[in-house]
């Protein structure tokens, strides 16, 4: 083989290497960009105190409640108690029976405590209510839809909705029976 023939290859070698890895670098070029755009595009809206609770529809599953859907915009006017929770989670367990206490009182009074299952199953749901005798209305997220609009992390987590449909007050953690009171209290309409 000849030097211009070694010098040629070496050429095309170099050539190959430079092609090869300009579209590596192209490719993951690419994918950055796109998980930038996607991460934009993203809802990203965590809701606080003073924003207005994003509207949802979800089906009712608790037995001891007429409702057969529930609609958050249909409950405007009311003060409303929003809250996520799962069967497993043993601070849920502990305040549902204080949520109970309360609803039949603060309903007359125009308060609509809506507590939204976050279980996997409809079936253990259905004896988690009829262990705890729940009365007030009990949807259903099985897909977690509205957990994730509402951004809900670790549960249980309540948000406190006034008569206007703006957020109240947003607490992470299980409630006592006083404290509960006095959210209730604070959304009653006037």
């Amino acid at each position: 083989m000849s030097l211009d023939q070694i010098k040629d290859k070496k050429r095309k070698k170099k050539r190959n290497r430079l092609i090869f890895r300009t579209s590596i670098l192209v490719v993951l070029l690419g994918a950055a960009v796109f998980a930038l755009i996607s991460n934009l595009k993203a809802d990203n809206t965590i809701y606080r105190t003073g924003d207005v609770a994003p509207d949802f529809k979800l089906q009712q599953i608790s037995n001891n409640n007429e409702l057969e859907s529930v609609q958050l915009s249909d409950f405007k006017g009311k003060g409303v108690m929003l809250n996520f929770w799962g069967t497993w989670c043993e601070p849920c367990k502990a305040e549902m029976p204080y949520m109970e206490s309360l609803y039949p009182e603060y309903h007359d009074k125009g308060i609509e405590i809506l507590a939204v299952s976050l279980d996997g199953t409809e079936l253990a749901v259905d004896r988690f209510i009829d262990e705890y005798d729940l009365t007030f209305p009990v949807p259903f997220d099985k897909t977690g839809e509205v957990k994730d609009l509402y951004k809900v992390g670790p549960i249980p987590s309540t948000f406190f909705i006034n008569p206007e449909g703006e957020i109240e007050e947003v607490v992470n953690g299980a409630l006592s029976l006083e404290r509960l009171e006095g959210y209730l209290q604070e959304i009653q309409p006037k």
